[in-house]
């Protein structure tokens, strides 16, 4: 018999974990100081970040602080006491849900606490075991955990490649009439790593030749997509071809939360079924007033998500002329795809925050294969001209070092209780 904690502390952590002993503060767990921005403080300099979803700015705006200061003044942190559907439903959290399906164009929307968590119970609620799922190869890690508790069929198709989703579909289609289920698809509206959209129009296209429902999680579409930031689905044109739509409050909002819309009678499925909410306290209603500001500003400040993409657009634009790739990326996420180690990544990025004092997020192994690494850059709202041209003289020199071999050896850097270079 083995201890399940002698086998936890052999496995050192995990995959990532393992890395623990010199990432933890720096490359994992940093702390990002001050007024959440484009410039923040870490471990004790100021640094241009680009690592913050806050794709409208709203996360400083004044009326928004004000509002969020307003609701926790007025109700606190606890109202209201109890899970929605036992005694914490309040005309505010009714508001916001009428707010939200009326921006996104859906007849009803029901609010989540979290949105990894709400992904999971969507999932869980509209599967039985006889029903089969074809979802991307790219899908969030929420979306492949819900999958992971689901005891059915799945298929995954290539990444945005509808002739794999087509035969996947024709898998699918013959399983769930043996088994007299159904078959639902589940993609994202834009996917985090790359930032390329999902083929929402051509996945829809599909429904003429299958039978099937289609789940869109728009965590990164919403407020920076389609007309007035309505989301990849309104961006498509496809609102009525997305039958469950989900989204986040952590990205565009600046909050905590999410919500999911769909018809009507869907929805009070979810209202009615969805454990984590049945058996969870309600959302509480500073957020909740929060929320409700944040969505007024989306509608009415278009000039916000204009901003982002005249910022989006400078950066992308300019690393490519530096002879940058950025992959196939039609939104703000921009990621920049390079070569090298581990070990060179970990210099580079050093190299950025200690002498350039820049901060972005960086992906290597294990996530990614071996060799290869990602610089991924979030553009705001908040962003300015000038630290667009900064960020691309910047990342043309760490170019010209990594190509050089600088990064091959360790980088100097200042010493720092809780990490020490590798």
């Amino acid at each position: 018999m083995v201890d399940i904690f002698e086998r936890l502390e052999k496995n050192a952590g995990g995959p990532i974990g393992q890395y623990m002993a010199y990432a933890h503060g720096y490359f994992a767990f940093p702390k990002l100081e001050g007024e959440l921005g484009p410039h923040m403080t870490f471990r004790g300099q100021k640094v241009l970040n680009w690592s913050l979803n806050n794709y409208l700015g709203l996360a400083n705006m004044p009326e928004v602080r004000e509002a969020d200061a307003k609701g926790a003044a007025e109700f606190g942190m606890a109202y209201p006491m109890g899970a929605r559907m036992m005694s914490g439903q309040t005309k505010y959290h009714e508001q916001l849900e009428r707010e939200l399906a009326e921006f996104v164009g859906k007849p009803d929307a029901f609010l989540l606490n979290f949105g990894y968590q709400g992904m999971l119970s969507i999932i869980d609620c509209l599967l039985t075991h006889r029903d089969v799922v074809v979802y991307d190869a790219e899908a969030h890690a929420c979306i492949i955990d819900g999958l992971r508790m689901h005891n059915g069929k799945r298929f995954v198709f290539g990444h945005n490649d509808i002739d794999s989703l087509r035969l996947q579909l024709k898998h699918a289609t013959e399983l769930a009439e043996e088994q007299r289920g159904g078959v639902l698809v589940i993609t994202e509206g834009v996917f985090g790593m790359k930032g390329d959209m999902g083929k929402l129009d051509e996945i829809v296209a599909l429904k003429k030749e299958f039978n099937f429902r289609l789940l869109v999680d728009d965590a990164h579409g919403f407020g920076t997509m389609g007309p007035g930031g309505r989301g990849t689905a309104a961006h498509f044109g496809v609102v009525d071809g997305v039958d469950v739509l989900f989204n986040t409050f952590a990205k565009s909002m600046a909050g905590i939360g999410a919500f999911v819309a769909g018809p009507r009678w869907l929805i009070n499925l979810f209202r009615y079924n969805m454990r984590s909410q049945l058996y969870a306290k309600s959302l509480p209603m500073p957020m909740v007033i929060g929320a409700l500001k944040r969505l007024e500003i989306i509608r009415t400040r278009p000039e916000l998500q204009e901003k982002l993409w005249k910022i989006t657009n400078a950066l992308q634009s300019g690393l490519k002329e530096s002879g940058f790739d950025i992959g196939v990326t039609n939104t703000p996420v921009t990621p920049v795809f390079m070569k090298g180690s581990v070990d060179e990544a970990t210099n580079l990025v050093v190299d950025l925050r200690e002498n350039h004092h820049l901060f972005c997020s960086i992906v290597v192994y294990p996530v990614i294969p071996k060799g290869e690494m990602i610089l991924r850059v979030i553009p705001t709202a908040a962003h300015t001209m000038e630290d667009v041209e900064y960020t691309l003289g910047v990342f043309r020199s760490i170019k010209e070092r990594l190509e050089s071999g600088y990064y091959n050896k360790p980088m100097p850097m200042r010493a720092d209780e809780g990490f020490q270079v590798k």
